[in-house]
């Protein structure tokens, strides 16, 4: 049975990838972009069952826009996809003030401002889907991106308590956390100006290994999206999908980490209650 998406941007890297996908197996799809004219080959291969919107999702009010274009013209949208994001690289106190503000605007604001436009839509519908693209940085964190761990790790505990809030209207959400993916995101990150005094550092050992290509171990795209379709498509899936050896790897060895930390705390934990 055909479905309608709507996924944010769609122009490059998983995006485009899931674009291509869903209209190839005769789903509809609206695809929002920030530049005209990315999407035209697929426009005229596909017609009527792909609607590309511009959308610049830093801006609220756009995103509202856009939404209501969306389920206007297909009428019903079963599963929304917020892609939209980018990476930002540099440690803390390298990053300028308008660095930190397109990054937190792009990645969480967005995120949480799409979200917020399709809920009463698809609460009016009588349910949908909502899949957040997330990554491994929403558990794990690298010296070096900590503006953009924050905004993965931000969205994900925002889309945890929603997904509680709207059981009852027949909506459910999907966080997706790939490891390192062969797509653009390297080329399209945003770098900040080197300090000197971070020469040698562990900012600087992480910079050098993307500079490199020697990051970590990449997954392949196709089979992310492959992944990621097999799993909006099941009728119960996980609230966290993880993808690809390096999420597995790192995440569980975080968690468990995280878990023994707080074991060992139990007694200083439980000290602090106030006596029956």
């Amino acid at each position: 049975m055909s479905k309608t998406w709507f996924i944010t941007g769609a122009s490059t890297g998983l995006g485009r990838l899931l674009t291509e996908r869903l209209l190839a197996r005769k789903d509809r799809v609206v695809a929002t972009v920030r530049r005209d004219g990315v999407l035209d080959e697929l426009q005229s291969l596909h017609g009527e069952r792909l609607l590309v919107l511009k959308l610049e999702i830093t801006d609220a009010t756009e995103i509202r826009e856009r939404v209501e274009q969306a389920f206007s013209a297909m009428g019903r949208i079963d599963v929304v996809v917020s892609n939209a994001a980018y990476g930002l690289f540099g440690a803390a106190e390298e990053l300028s003030d308008a660095q930190i503000d397109r990054q937190l605007a792009t990645n969480l604001m967005g995120s949480i401002q799409l979200i917020r436009a399709v809920l009463p839509k698809l609460r009016e519908q009588g349910g949908g889907r909502i899949v957040q693209v997330s990554s491994e940085g929403g558990q794990i964190a690298y010296p070096g991106f900590s503006l953009y761990h924050a905004t993965k790790w931000g969205i994900e505990g925002f889309v945890e308590a929603v997904s509680q809030e709207v059981v009852p209207f027949g909506i459910d959400f999907i966080i997706v956390q790939p490891g390192p993916t062969r797509t653009n995101f390297s080329a399209a990150l945003d770098n900040a100006p080197i300090m000197d005094c971070y020469a040698g550092t562990p900012a600087d050992e992480v910079r050098r290994s993307i500079t490199s290509g020697s990051f970590a171990a990449f997954g392949d795209a196709g089979k992310t999206v492959d992944a990621m379709v097999d799993a909006i498509d099941a009728e119960h899936p996980p609230l966290r999908l993880a993808l690809g050896s390096s999420t597995y790897d790192k995440v569980g060895s975080a968690l468990q980490q995280r878990l023994e930390t707080l074991q060992s705390q139990r007694a200083v934990a439980l000290s602090v209650m106030e006596s029956a």
